[in-house]
């Protein structure tokens, strides 16, 4: 080890140690989960006497493994406070012996979850503990509801912020915590998408699943197949919406979502939602010619033409092309509701496929119908209608993401008088969409065969920025929960207080939620 590393390592060993100096009536600290106004709700949260101050004289220390994370916190202070605290300063013998108020984002190598987190307030020091950047960002986004909701938009009028003194030890229940937006049947833009994962990252959502392709159209360049774009991305439902992601949208789509520590998940729907392609390429059908655009709302009567070498060179195309742009490891297949597909022919095709994406070093996620057919412990299967289908899979080895439609399916209406959304799946208000227990839901479906919980919004009635927010929020905050929390400490009377609180940074940010009446959101 050389010097500087060596006195880096003393110094960062001595400002930690400085910071975690005992909170005032410690001894006294209580675990209260009820009271802390944040979604999902933290492991651990203990309160003390007193307050930490920021204001000018505060200093700003972080550790250059987790920069990132910290600058982003010293930004959002910015914003609210008009100033950023001095210094912004890695640790150094010059702040290595000062005793004044600091913010400090330390690496702590003892915390084992890669999104786990310690936040210690004390009269002294705002300390944030990670052992990685991605732990650190899910931190501020903690810190981000305990602060003011004005910071949101600048309009906080004070000069100084006098916070809670706290601790919170956190970390998530599932590694997994995803939304699934669809873009084939009304194309949503790339700014959209951008705001919609701003959005997620204040709930700590960490996937984005796109619904690229279905009957109504498809939404990625295919650089070897370009009247997939060229003809298949113009219709929509009711062709009230098409368009595409170039491949060059995609990879700034993606490179938006890691830097809020999301990852994007990429559909093709096969071999039935597939109109757009058949439409697109008369070789895909097995009679030769190529379909019409489609622009209604049913489903099940498209299927790629099973027998057909160039089906396989048509998907070893796309999945490449896909493949080669794709920071995940996951590409989803889809699978669901081939009605129009033998089950004779379903079964191999669904084989062929997984092995085209392995064959492109990517891993497996399917609709549930997937287990029915030969699958391996590393397929993912992601529950949506059929129970039995989640526990074949479970069965065989293969992790399982929670979508029961009749839940967290967002696209379904709230009630009856809901102006968009539809109701195949029946009605969802908001506190159908949290009060259910993955863990229990199937039986024979246990924790240990959960990877996760993802939230899908369809969108037949979805044509604007508004028309999402309207289905997501405020449902979505029940699924984050659900996917974060540890089960003893989700509770619906204490989340329904929680999340009225959540009204007034809904209205800052100029989200378009539902006022559901089952929350009272005050005045």
């Amino acid at each position: 080890m050389n010097f500087i590393k060596l006195l880096s390592l003393i110094i960062i060993i001595s400002i930690t140690y400085s910071c975690n100096e005992p909170l005032k009536g410690s001894s006294d600290l209580i675990y209260l989960p009820t009271t802390l106004n944040v979604i999902p709700i933290p492991n651990e949260v203990s309160k003390s006497i007193g307050s930490f101050v920021i204001d000018k004289e505060t200093s700003f220390v972080y550790d250059e493994e987790i920069k990132n994370s910290a600058k982003l916190f010293n930004q959002y202070l910015s914003k609210g406070l008009g100033y950023k605290l001095k210094g912004e300063i890695e640790f150094s013998f010059s702040n290595l012996f000062k005793q004044t108020r600091s913010v400090v984002f330390s690496v702590n190598d003892s915390i084992t979850s890669t999104e786990g987190y310690r936040i210690t307030i004390s009269e002294q020091k705002l300390l944030v503990e990670s052992s990685t950047d991605k732990g650190a960002f899910l931190a501020v986004q903690t810190l981000r509801q305990i602060l003011p909701t004005s910071f949101e938009n600048s309009t906080y009028r004070e000069e100084q912020i006098n916070l809670e003194l706290l601790k919170i030890n956190d970390s998530p229940e599932y590694s997994y915590r995803g939304f699934m937006l669809d873009v084939a049947r009304h194309f949503h833009s790339v700014d959209d998408v951008k705001h919609l994962i701003d959005l997620l990252a204040i709930y700590k959502i960490n996937t984005l699943h796109l619904h690229l392709s279905d009957d109504q159209g498809w939404r990625i360049e295919i650089k070897s197949w370009t009247n997939l774009t060229d003809h298949g991305s113009k219709s929509s439902v009711k062709n009230e919406k098409g368009g595409f992601y170039t491949q060059e949208d995609y990879k700034e789509i993606q490179k938006y979502a890691l830097k809020h520590h999301i990852t994007i998940i990429p559909e093709i729907d096969m071999p039935g939602h597939t109109n757009a392609a058949l439409s697109s390429y008369a070789e895909l059908n097995c009679n030769g010619k190529a379909t019409k655009p489609y622009y209604g709302t049913k489903v099940g009567f498209s299927t790629l033409c099973i027998d057909k070498d160039i089906t396989y060179k048509f998907l070893d195309d796309v999945i490449g092309e896909l493949a080669k742009i794709t920071l995940g490891e996951y590409i989803h297949i889809g699978g669901d509701e081939s009605h129009s597909t033998k089950e004779s022919d379903y079964i191999p095709f669904i084989k062929r496929a997984i092995d085209i994406v392995k064959s492109h070093n990517k891993k497996v996620i399917g609709w549930d119908e997937i287990a029915n057919t030969q699958i391996d412990k590393e397929t993912v299967v992601q529950f949506w209608g059929k129970a039995k289908n989640a526990k074949l899979g479970a069965k065989k080895g293969s992790k399982i993401i929670m979508s029961p439609s009749d839940k967290i399916y967002l696209d379904i209406k709230y009630n009856d008088s809901t102006k968009i959304g539809i109701t195949w799946a029946g009605l969802n208000p908001v506190d159908d969409a949290y009060n259910w227990n993955p863990e229990s839901f199937i039986e024979g479906v246990t924790r240990d065969n959960i990877l996760g919980i993802e939230a899908p919004l369809w969108s037949e009635t979805v044509v604007t920025r508004a028309d999402m927010e309207f289905l997501v929020f405020p449902r979505l905050l029940g699924v984050a929960e659900i996917a974060w929390s540890k089960p003893g400490n989700r509770d619906w009377n204490s989340y329904k207080l929680r999340l009225a609180k959540q009204k007034e940074r809904f209205e800052v940010l100029n989200i378009n939620y539902y006022k559901s009446p089952v929350i009272e959101w005050g005045h």
